[in-house]
């Protein structure tokens, strides 16, 4: 997860926390607007981030930074929306376009000295600040967005408050009834993807990949595999199907089996796992736990073979050893291949019905129509889509 993403909507303690934001400030927020500007504008939490980017939109704000000591400051920003929403109270409706770039000295100190004023009313909530702590980094400031809106005209504006996370307190909301009791749903089911291991194989290896071949993965175990739940991931301890274990027998292919090249060479990483799989969240429940499950179903499901998130092949499951195996039924790259020379043919056949009897700028070659050999097509096989790692040359 990304560090953006981590502090503008996944921050955990934000969520228990919002309780004690939305009833602490805003109402001294309000309080502050209307003894300074009196009744008229009404303020409404909009939100609470460690993140002010997504806030802050493409809009231009005044900013006003308040020192509370040498390591720790305040900021108040306005939005070009809300210093006119409130210009246009104070002095009067102003016919022109406002322009925050043109905002006279008289404009700047009414919004200034708004500022201070709430400074100095929602610094009472901050708690003391710590002696000899170092500064805090940006992350570490909750930015509190508002919604400042004009009850007469019915438009709004955006007022965003930064306060240094290490001066609040905030207090996590509390379950004060009964929890709900989640065992309701043990039966109920999702998909989840589970992942059998990994190996190296050659791209020679990978290009004469057939039917009924077995592939073996070193990076596996029968009594363990990885379920897979979104970007969730979790070991599962399983009891091993021990009817899945084959006898295997020295199938090298002989002495002309070896890599002629340095691209045939080249190993990468290939994967197995399962087509989407149900469990249910009872099951799920105990993977948590580390308990030993027995998901004797998913051994019936068919195994798909990837490479850099590419299927080549699917296959049925077997052991051998101890480690997992996949016996191939079904090559994709292949079949790629085999329908794009069925397409060519089909396409040479059509041209050549076309030409005419007599045409001598036409010439027909025959021998070009026929479909290509098994030997032709692994020649052509083609494995350039894969993209490798620096680290797998």
């Amino acid at each position: 997860m990304s560090t953006q993403t981590l502090n503008s909507i996944a921050s955990k303690e934000l969520y228990t926390q919002y309780d004690w934001y939305k009833n602490t400030f805003p109402p001294v927020v309000q309080k502050s607007c209307d003894e300074f500007f009196l009744p008229g504008f009404k303020f409404e939490l909009l939100g609470i981030s460690k993140n002010i980017t997504p806030l802050m939109d493409k809009d231009a704000y005044f900013v006003t930074k308040i020192r509370i000591d040498k390591q720790y400051d305040m900021f108040f920003r306005s939005s070009e929306k809300t210093i006119s929403i409130i210009l246009d109270r104070v002095l009067g409706k102003n016919n022109k376009s406002f322009n925050l770039n043109k905002l006279t000295d008289l404009e700047a100190k009414i919004i200034t000295s708004f500022n201070d004023y709430m400074f100095n009313m929602t610094s009472k909530l901050l708690s003391p600040p710590p002696a000899n702590e170092l500064r805090r980094s940006n992350f570490d400031i909750i930015h509190l967005t508002f919604l400042i809106k004009d009850t007469e005209q019915n438009i709004c504006g955006k007022f965003i408050i930064s306060l240094p996370d290490a001066l609040l307190n905030p207090q996590k909301i509390e379950s004060k009834g009964e929890k709900f009791d989640n065992s309701t749903f043990t039966k109920s089911t999702l998909d989840v993807k589970i992942k059998i291991g990994t190996t190296k194989f050659t791209m020679f290896e990978l290009k004469n990949l057939d039917l009924e071949d077995m592939v073996i993965f070193e990076n596996s175990n029968i009594k363990k595999m990885t379920l897979v739940v979104d970007d969730y991931e979790k070991e599962i301890n399983l009891n091993p199907n021990l009817g899945l274990i084959t006898p295997i027998e020295n199938n090298d292919g002989g002495e002309n089996m070896g890599a002629e090249n340095l691209w045939d060479s080249i190993e990468v990483e290939m994967s197995a796992e399962f087509d989407a799989v149900k469990i249910t969240l009872g099951e799920l429940k105990n993977i948590e736990e580390g308990i030993v499950v027995d998901l004797t179903s998913i051994y019936n499901n068919n195994v798909t073979l990837k490479v850099e998130d590419k299927t080549i092949a699917k296959g049925e499951l077997v052991i051998v050893n101890d480690r997992y195996g996949v016996k191939i039924n079904e090559v994709i790259a292949q079949n790629n291949q085999n329908n794009q020379n069925n397409q060519n043919f089909e396409s040479n056949q059509t041209e050549e019905a076309t030409q005419p009897a007599d045409s001598e700028d036409f010439p027909v070659d025959n021998h070009n129509t026929a479909e290509p050999s098994v030997e032709q097509q692994d020649e052509e096989f083609d494995y350039s889509d894969f993209e490798l790692d620096d680290e797998d040359i």
